[in-house]
């Protein structure tokens, strides 16, 4: 069985409509967890829950749906299934690394261009599944950057990044220079008010002025 679960903020939906409610299903035993980022990934991944034994939740971020920035030409035949459990680089850097999924993988490449411009180079990791999780691919980006930050919409507190940074603390911990920064959003209800839920989402210059705290550390 494949869910389809429309999620996440920057919709102005409110707390009906906007929660963060992947950590929530997280530490389900064999529950699957799936949050494309792209159209193509989004094909290729829906190939990949809908042929998978297991059920899946496929998650969708609302404000993915209508991003003209996003757009991609696919062609007519799908070029094949996108395994679950495969993370993809989406920037290569080795000063430090940016970890996030879904939309905010969009916001990560972002940062990581303003960075860019001021000779900081980041790496961004689109984790694409977070059950299977692509350890591999966390870890060996965590012990060739040696500087590690999570970004994500959920909130921090309890979110999908504390399990990722205790994964990375235990397995490259002699590889880190800094600690493990994570980013995530206010521990508070998801507000209707425009203004407000910028202020509760982790927006582009919090997640800047991490990464810039990072590096320098």
């Amino acid at each position: 069985m494949v869910v389809r679960m429309p999620w996440g903020g920057q919709r102005h939906a409110g707390p009906y409509h906007s929660q963060n409610t992947e950590a929530w299903f997280y530490r389900t035993p064999g529950l699957k967890i799936v949050v494309p980022s792209t159209p193509y990934d989004a094909r290729g991944l829906m190939a990949s829950a809908v042929a998978d034994p297991d059920p899946v939740l496929y998650y969708e971020h609302i404000a993915l749906y209508r991003d003209p920035r996003l757009r991609q030409a696919l062609a007519e035949a799908p070029a094949g299934a996108i395994p679950l459990g495969r993370a993809a680089l989406r920037r290569a850097g080795g000063d430090l690394a940016i970890v996030s999924y879904g939309a905010y993988v969009h916001v990560a490449q972002r940062v990581a261009g303003r960075l860019a411009a001021d000779g900081i180079e980041a790496s961004v990791l689109d984790l694409r599944t977070l059950v299977p999780l692509d350890r591999e691919a966390l870890l060996a980006l965590a012990r060739r950057c040696h500087r590690l930050l999570i970004v994500h919409e959920d909130a921090r507190t309890g979110g999908i990044g504390e399990s990722l940074a205790a994964i990375v603390q235990e397995a490259a911990f002699e590889w880190l220079d800094a600690p493990v920064r994570i980013v995530g959003a206010l521990d508070t209800p998801v507000p209707y008010s425009p203004p407000l839920e910028e202020f509760y989402l982790p927006g582009e210059v919090r997640i800047e002025r991490a990464a810039r705290l990072l590096a320098a550390y």
